[in-house]
């Protein structure tokens, strides 16, 4: 037999996992504002009393909501690792792109609520919106240190601000294209991320010729 703290700690772990499926839920209905306790608890079949003790307060559930949401994502995001020599620089860009649109084909909430909250401006930052732009941070970065490995030697130590330059420039084509499938699923994501690794590739690559050309001779 089982002891009762096992037992009581399987079903708190159960009835978090409840409210965080209901908030998720009506998150992604209603986004930040539309979402409320009393939804979560009517959702979810909990008394409030559950909600405020293993949350807090609304912030914090959301906060949660997005943590959850992201580490189920995780195993099915794309890693950004070095190509292995002779890999074509625009193919691994296809190919991390195609399987970026895969992995957010359930539309996992952690993105919808996060690109939802970085549109708004409150007078007191949500916990919610401060987790959402830490991930980003984490994404971003990870997508900078790409750029940093795969771009010339020269190039990188004459203009070391490009590999995040090119970064940016990549998560905020993707976030468009996100919101743009959102809108219209119909659209050909395969072809449109195919596009977007081209251009990337031709900027990365016009911005390379030109520094390089700007190198001062040898004397």
């Amino acid at each position: 037999m089982a002891p009762k703290t096992d037992r009581r700690t399987q079903h708190s772990g159960e009835t978090r996992r409840r409210i965080l499926r209901a908030a998720a839920d009506i998150a992604a209905e209603r986004g930040y504002d539309g979402t409320s306790v009393a939804l979560v608890t009517k959702r979810s079949g909990l008394p409030a009393s559950s909600v405020y003790w293993h949350f807090g307060s609304k912030d914090d559930l959301l906060a949660a909501v997005i943590e959850h949401s992201y580490t189920e994502w995780l195993p099915a995001r794309p890693r950004w690792a070095p190509p292995e020599p002779g890999t074509d620089r625009i193919e691994y860009l296809r190919g991390w792109l195609r399987e970026a649109g895969q992995s957010f084909a359930d539309r996992p909430v952690f993105m919808r609520l996060g690109l939802m909250l970085l549109l708004e401006r409150r007078a007191e930052e949500p916990a919610a919106r401060a987790r959402f732009q830490q991930i980003r941070a984490e994404m971003l970065a990870a997508m900078g240190d790409w750029w940093a490995a795969v771009l010339p030697d020269e190039v990188a130590e004459r203009r070391p601000e490009l590999p995040r330059l090119l970064a940016q420039l990549n998560m905020a084509a993707s976030d468009g294209l996100y919101a743009m499938s959102a809108g219209d699923p119909s659209i050909d994501m395969n072809a449109l991320q195919d596009l977007l690794a081209t251009a990337l590739d031709a900027v990365a690559d016009r911005i390379a010729r030109e520094t390089t050309a700007d190198t001062p001779a040898d004397t």
